[in-house]
């Protein structure tokens, strides 16, 4: 009986192998599309994303917060509770993974779910912030994510006991600046990159998306792990347009072989 044929690698999964191997500096850049194995929706896919049937504009500026943060809190309280619960999927545990063989030195994130922490990676800089904290806007008092459902007050704002201002989660905003070192971080990273690894992010979104610009600048290469196009396809070294488990996955076992 012939042995069982063995299913041959694709061509972009076997130059992402080797492109790891041959990195000395290789950083992970993720995005939505990472998390939504984890039974996240992202932001812009007809039919399933964040912004379907919401006004980003309406909830989720730091101008809507203050003018209305009733209205804001009705949107965010029920996703931080659609978050709390979420855990990691195997494309985190892949990047890990990496980190664990020497193959990667950091992840960049645009999300605020935590998952790339409770996977376990090391180093993880949240460009966006993260829900694992929410502070008072007028006092220093900050609070754990599983500590806010007791803040609300009757209108269903979260609001300090102390001072009672209004509470705030300790995410980015539209209309709010990155945080500063976080942003510097990024940027020294991206820079000194001899891969960026762009993971679930449609690169659209500044200036996180000027990153892989850093990147080639510097002389680096840039791998893209996503559905969808991007902008930086065509100068991309390696392009797997699959589902981000499977992809990685199989450049998890490319590496292996």
């Amino acid at each position: 009986m012939p042995p069982p044929s063995v299913p041959e690698v694709p061509t972009q999964v076997r130059d992402l192998a080797r492109l790891l191997r041959e990195s000395e500096t290789v950083v992970a850049l993720t995005g939505a599309g990472i998390s939504v194995p984890s039974g996240i929706p992202d932001f812009r896919t007809p039919g399933t994303g964040i912004w379907e049937d919401v006004d980003p504009m309406e909830v989720a500026t730091i101008a809507a917060f203050r003018h209305d943060p009733a209205r804001f809190w009705s949107f965010y309280r029920p996703r931080f509770e659609l978050l709390a619960d979420k855990l990691p999927n195997p494309a985190h545990h892949a990047l890990v993974e990496l980190e664990g063989r020497g193959m990667l030195t950091a992840v960049i994130t645009q999300n605020v779910d935590r998952l790339h922490r409770k996977a376990g990676s090391g180093r993880v800089i949240e460009v966006h912030g993260s829900i694992d904290t929410s502070s008072c806007t007028m006092c220093p008092a900050s609070w754990e994510l599983e500590e806010v459902d007791e803040l609300f007050d009757a209108d269903g704002i979260a609001t300090c006991p102390t001072c009672l201002g209004y509470v705030k989660p300790d995410v980015v905003l539209f209309g709010e600046m990155l945080p500063e070192q976080a942003m510097t971080e990024a940027h020294d990273l991206a820079r000194s990159a001899d891969l960026l690894l762009c993971v679930g992010s449609s690169l659209e979104v500044f200036p996180v998306a000027g990153l892989p610009d850093l990147t080639l600048a510097s002389g680096g290469k840039l791998a893209i792990v996503t559905q969808g196009p991007t902008p930086y396809d065509d100068a991309a070294s390696a392009r797997l347009d699959g589902d981000v488990v499977e992809e990685l996955s199989a450049v998890l076992a490319a590496l292996q072989g």
